[in-house]
């Protein structure tokens, strides 16, 4: 997917190029900026940033990636925290920007950041991962590249606490038991009381009504002909009529949904059936409110379900008019469930 939050060491990632979070004088230092010189090796890094020699907050220089599965590391200098009133956060999402660029302009398509400035230069973590998200978020709006930013530990990733706790409320307001909603599926497809899965229903404080109080419905011979009629429009024809309706290119739907090009160029010609997740991502694109999105996700043979947390936090984010996959994705990590994007 175009822009991932993984927990990982950052030296081991397999991209073309990853980020050292540096100082102006582009010497070894500690924590991340340490490690990578240290995989890397330290003399042979340290002898191409000597030739650079400086580099200013916010800019960002280029080296080889030596010993490292990257080919190419890229050195940017981030804040020191005053406090925010001294353009901390300008400077901060510069060095995304400005190494997302320097990477383009090398033709290098997979970068992969550490969390910039979170560390001894003591920019706090939950403002420094916000400053993240809304620059590569924003940058790839307009271009295309694989975006991962590597969390080495739990630590390292805090979610707007305020956040956290509305979304947590509301999955605690609408989640329904797993097992309540068995039996909810089950009874929707009236098979019989013999037939239903062994649960204890009597825990979940429902009455179950025995087959000799149930109603036989009568059922109606269908004709294929009346079957026919029923058929809609396609989840394919009815994604490309709602692009067309709000004057949308593909381009812009692919990339707020965080989809890879690729992917989306086979859903459009019907090369693929899209995943759960995929639709999802692709109701964000196109900003559908709620009903708009459960018509969309039916038409793929998918529902949001009550008992799924991922679905609930979801459904939240669209319910306050936020459509933004990104955000979405800071939370549904913060939670460890799975992002959204392909």
């Amino acid at each position: 997917m175009p822009f991932q939050i993984i927990r990982n060491d950052i030296t081991k990632m397999k991209v073309d190029v990853i980020v050292n979070a540096a100082n102006s004088d582009l010497l070894m230092g500690g924590g991340v900026c340490g490690a990578i010189f240290d995989a890397a090796g330290a003399d042979e890094l340290q002898e191409a940033c000597n030739r650079i020699g400086h580099c200013d907050p916010g800019s960002a220089v280029i080296t080889d990636g030596f010993a490292l599965p990257a080919k190419y590391v890229i050195h940017t200098v981030g804040p020191v925290w005053r406090g925010g009133r001294h353009h901390e956060s300008e400077i901060l999402r510069n060095c995304y920007i400005n190494s997302l660029e320097l990477a383009r302009s090398k033709n290098l398509k997979s970068i992969a950041f550490p969390l910039i400035s979170s560390g001894i230069y003591g920019y706090p973590r939950e403002e420094a991962l916000d400053v993240a998200i809304s620059a590569i978020g924003s940058y790839l709006l307009h271009h295309e590249m694989s975006v991962t930013l590597v969390v080495y530990d739990t630590l390292s990733y805090v979610v707007s606490m305020k956040l956290f706790n509305d979304v947590e409320k509301y999955i605690e307001d609408h989640y329904v038991d797993e097992k309540l909603d068995l039996y909810r599926r089950e009874r929707s497809l009236n098979l019989p009381y013999e037939e239903l899965s062994s649960i204890n229903y009597s825990s979940l404080d429902i009455e179950v009504v025995s087959k000799s109080r149930e109603i036989e419905k009568p059922r109606r011979e269908r004709k294929l002909d009346d079957v026919l009629d029923e058929i809609e429009e396609s989840f394919t024809e009815h994604l490309f009529r709602l692009i067309d309706q709000r004057h949308l290119k593909d381009s812009d739907v692919y990339r707020r949904a965080n989809m890879d090009r690729r992917l989306f160029s086979k859903i459009r010609g019907g090369r693929v059936n899209p995943s759960k997740a995929s639709c999802l991502s692709l109701a964000l694109g196109l900003k559908l409110n709620l009903d708009e999105t459960k018509d969309f996700l039916s038409r793929a043979g998918y529902a949001l379900s009550p008992s799924s947390k991922a679905d609930l936090v979801v459904r939240y984010f669209i319910e306050h008019d936020n459509h933004n996959i990104f955000e979405i994705n800071q939370v549904l990590f913060g939670k460890q469930l799975p992002i959204l994007g392909s």
